[in-house]
């Protein structure tokens, strides 16, 4: 089975055109380094009503946010090591992901590895 890591970040609405801009570069640079596949979704319908509440509220998005769910493909959580590493070391990284210029906050974003254990 493969491995996944999720990715979920509240984003500022003036910042979506930024955002798919620096998405572009940086799925570009994990697929040249080795990753299975790289997605980047923007939310449609995150205000439903459903088990624990609204999507919005538990990725802590406010109104004038939307949200961005992630996620990246590997073989196995090795292989995301090894595609990781790369990606982190690649100058284009850290150019491209400089904290002060980034169209999301940090240390609002969560993410996590995950063992994909269905796959149809």
């Amino acid at each position: 089975m493969s491995y996944v890591d999720g990715y979920v970040l509240p984003l500022p609405n003036e910042n979506i055109e930024a955002y798919e801009e620096l998405a572009k570069k940086m799925g570009a640079i994990w697929l040249e380094h080795g990753a299975l596949a790289y997605k980047e979704c923007i939310a449609d319908d995150i205000d439903a009503e459903f088990g624990q509440g609204k999507f919005r509220h538990a990725s802590g998005a406010t109104d004038s946010e939307t949200v961005i769910f992630s996620f990246i493909v590997y073989n196995s959580r090795e292989h995301r090591d090894e595609v990781n590493k790369k990606v982190m070391e690649d100058p284009r990284t850290k150019e491209s992901c400089d904290e002060k210029n980034m169209p999301f906050e940090f240390n609002k974003m969560i993410m996590g590895g995950f063992n994909v254990i269905v796959d149809l």
